[in-house]
C-alpha cells in the first residue's frame, strides 16, 4: 500500500470515528454504558472517574488492528486503520480532557466562535443530562412528543 492511500485510510478512519463516537456515546455511554459513563456527570473526586474505562475499551480496536496487521502480517491497511482510531482517540483526549474538562491545567481561552459554542454545547450536555442521565432524555423527548413542556 502506497502512503498516500494509506494517509487515505488514515484520515477516513479518523473521520469514521468520529461518527462512532456520538453513536456509542448517545446509544450505548448514556444507555447501557451507563454505569460507567454516569461518574463523568458527576463532579470528580480524584484523578480517575470510572468512565475512563471507556479509553481502554475503545483502544482495543487500535490495538487490534495494529497486531493484526503488522504482527500477523495481514497488510498495511490494518495498521493504518488502527493509526487512525489511534489518533482520534488522542485528538478527543485533547480536546474534551484537556480543553473542555481541564484535567490537565492550562490557561487556554478559546477565541473562536467555534470553539466557544463547542464548549459550551459539552457543558450544557453535563447540566441537562448529568443528573439523571438516559431516563430525563426519554422523559423530555415524549413531552416534547406530546406537545408538553416537562416541568421539574
Amino acid at each position: 500500500m502506497s502512503i498516500l492511500s494509506g494517509l487515505g485510510v488514515f484520515i477516513l478512519t479518523v473521520l469514521f470515528m468520529e461518527g462512532f463516537a456520538y453513536v456509542a456515546h448517545r446509544w450505548l455511554m448514556h444507555g447501557p454504558g451507563w454505569f460507567l459513563h454516569k461518574s463523568h456527570h458527576r463532579p470528580r473526586t480524584g484523578t480517575f472517574e470510572l468512565n475512563d474505562l471507556y479509553a481502554v475499551i475503545f483502544a482495543v480496536p487500535s490495538i487490534s488492528l495494529f497486531w493484526y496487521g503488522i504482527g500477523l502480517g495481514h497488510g498495511a491497511l490494518y495498521a493504518w486503520m488502527g493509526g487512525g482510531i489511534a489518533a482520534y482517540g488522542a485528538i478527543y483526549f485533547g480536546f474534551h480532557d484537556v480543553i473542555v474538562h481541564k484535567r490537565i491545567g492550562h490557561r487556554y481561552l478559546p477565541k473562536s466562535t467555534y470553539m466557544k459554542r463547542i464548549m459550551q454545547a459539552h457543558r450544557l450536555h453535563h447540566v441537562v443530562e448529568g443528573a439523571t442521565g438516559k431516563r430525563r432524555s426519554r422523559r423530555r423527548s415524549r413531552a416534547r412528543s406530546h406537545g408538553t413542556q416537562q416541568l421539574n
